[in-house]
């Protein structure tokens, strides 16, 4: 019998090598050149060291896009494929990430524009693209964190904390001048352990002391600050404030609809019976159809009916409105510094004022028989007064601390304490106001700084140098107080909004993803990010990470054809 000489067909990895869309897109366009030139197929081909039958499959997939040829050109050149690759992860960045967009909408977005013919717009192939956006943007934080960390200078900081059940629980800590996200993982629990076992790992590496925590009253926390970081705590004002609107606006609200409503009652009756009155004379014909009355009721009680139960109604609004106006004013006495005179204000005055707004609330419940659990609610916020107290009595004890620090002269140091840094607080508040809210408070903050620098100032003696210094020391002192979380209460709501809109929180990379887009993307007015102000340093690009770590999408193995219809 003869030998039999059977043949294996090759593998796939044998039969053709797999090209690189950039490095296809550059050999294809030597070929165009070459092509130009007058060379053959078989000569560019060889050349170039590409299979004709390569050439063949690229010029032919070419041909059949159905696009304009010059639009065709450009995707297919080299700089064509990296403005796509730049576009993709783009979209992927703002509308999946920074937005709430799902991946099928950007799949209708890469089929709408006619994007589809040069990258794969299916599902599954986005989805992956997503997965590796993602996963650039957790390894770029972390790398950048630890980058930024390890030249970070020396500060003092205060951490606005809160728990939040968006997604499942989760932990947020924020530094609030900054706005830097410092803790946003999810948890198991909220007790002081727990909060102690993550921001352990959260501040390590970072060159800062935390001297101060604000937060509402969770015991978790509070038993965390005592017990574990050692810091100051400062109540937050919101949740004092809110307390009492449930405890006596909410009612009060409610008992003043209910005494509209028998206002109302009481003024149709009135008008009802004086119709009746007018008519009773009249002939059947012209008082219409029925039996005239029996008896008619007294037009003067109706009257006097309808007059008390209008002004029971204005009482009640009244006495609302005062209460609306007590519980401002416990925001407008919680300030470090007197907002109409600029002055320094003690901290035994503060928390006076404030218990006189709170006696007003109580009093005004007292008098309306409110229910048990309203003054409950009442004595709630009353107990953070003393925290109040003790938050202003904290601050002032460290400012004076830095200041005496900086070994100034006695009228220095006088300036600092009772001009300079007051009016970088009005300043601060005017931030939080509207323009015309702030002027007032701006145009104080002026006559307090401006005759400091003024020929025999306190501080006309220093150079521009150090009266700079003087400026950022006197900014940083005058945010050491915070009355507030609000920083992180508005993350907590962005949050919620964001799970509302798409889910997703639960899953931990989606998480790290935001605090990361927070941290490193999202920019003020000034430019800058969360972690530029927190770091003292300008984070690199993060997008430029994304584009180094993840490839152009491939292109579609068929691509689509559309109709003119």
């Amino acid at each position: 019998m003869g030998t039999v000489i059977q043949t294996h067909p090759q593998s796939h990895d044998d039969r053709s090598p797999r090209w690189d869309r950039t490095r296809r897109a550059h050999l294809f366009d030597q070929y165009l050149a070459l092509q130009a030139q007058g060379l053959s197929l078989r000569q560019a081909a060889k050349t170039l060291e590409v299979p004709r039958s390569t050439l063949q499959a690229w010029r032919a997939h070419q041909e059949s896009l159905d696009e304009h040829p010059t639009v065709v050109a450009f995707f297919q050149s080299a700089p064509g494929l990296a403005f796509l690759h730049r576009l993709v992860l783009g979209i992927h960045l703002v509308c999946t990430e920074v937005g709430a967009c799902g991946i099928r909408l950007v799949c209708l977005l890469l089929t709408l524009t006619g994007l589809d013919r040069f990258v794969a717009a299916s599902y599954g192939t986005q989805q992956q693209v997503n997965r590796q956006v993602e996963e650039a943007i957790v390894t770029y934080r972390q790398e950048e964190s630890a980058r930024l960390a390890k030249d970070m200078p020396a500060k003092a900081i205060t951490l606005a904390k809160d728990e939040t059940f968006t997604g499942g629980l989760c932990l947020v800590a924020a530094e609030p001048k900054s706005n830097y996200i410092v803790l946003e993982p999810a948890a198991q629990g909220r007790d002081q352990d727990t909060w102690h076992t993550l921001m352990e790992k959260a501040l390590s590496g970072l060159n800062c002391q935390v001297i101060q925590s604000t937060s509402d009253e969770a015991s978790g926390l509070l038993a965390y600050v005592e017990h574990h970081l050692g810091a100051h705590h400062s109540p937050d004002l919101f949740h004092v404030q809110h307390e009492l609107v449930k405890a006596v606006s909410g009612p009060m609200a409610t008992k003043q609809r209910a005494a509209a409503k028998a206002a109302t009652k009481a003024q149709e009756r009135l008008e009802h019976v004086q119709g009746q009155l007018q008519g009773a004379g009249d002939a059947p014909a012209q008082r219409g159809p029925g039996r005239p009355p029996k008896t008619t009721p007294s037009l003067e009680q109706l009257a006097q009916e309808a007059q008390a139960a209008h002004q029971e109604f204005h009482r009640i609004s009244a006495q609302r409105a005062q209460v609306a106006q007590s519980i401002r004013g416990i925001g407008q006495a919680y300030h470090f510094v007197d907002l109409e005179r600029g002055v320094r204000r003690n901290g035994r005055l503060i928390a006076a004022d404030i218990q006189t707004q709170i006696d007003t609330i109580r009093s005004v419940a007292q008098h309306e028989g409110l229910s048990q659990s309203c003054l409950e609610r009442i004595e709630k916020a009353e107990r953070v007064v003393p925290k109040m107290h003790a938050t202003i009595a904290f601050v002032s004890g460290y400012v004076r601390q830095q200041v005496r620090q900086l070994d100034l002269t006695p009228p220095v140091s006088y300036a600092l304490h009772a001009h300079l840094i007051p009016s970088f607080y009005l300043d601060r508040v005017a931030q939080s106001r509207t323009v015309h809210a702030g002027e007032p408070l701006r145009e104080l903050a002026e006559r307090l700084r401006t005759p400091l620098f003024e020929p025999g100032g306190a501080l006309a003696e220093f150079s521009e140098v150090q009266q700079s210094q003087l400026n950022q020391q006197a900014k940083e002192l005058a945010e050491v107080f915070q009355r507030s979380s609000s920083n992180v209460e508005g993350r907590n709501g962005y949050l919620s909004l964001r799970n509302h809109q798409l889910r997703g929180l639960d899953r931990p990379r989606k998480r790290a993803c935001l605090t990361a887009i927070h941290n490193f993307f999202l920019t003020r007015a000034d430019g800058t990010t969360a972690a530029e102000r927190f770091f003292g340093q300008k984070p690199r690009s993060m997008f430029a990470a994304i584009l180094a770590s993840v490839d152009l999408p491939p292109a579609p193995l068929s691509p689509p054809r559309r109709g003119e219809g």
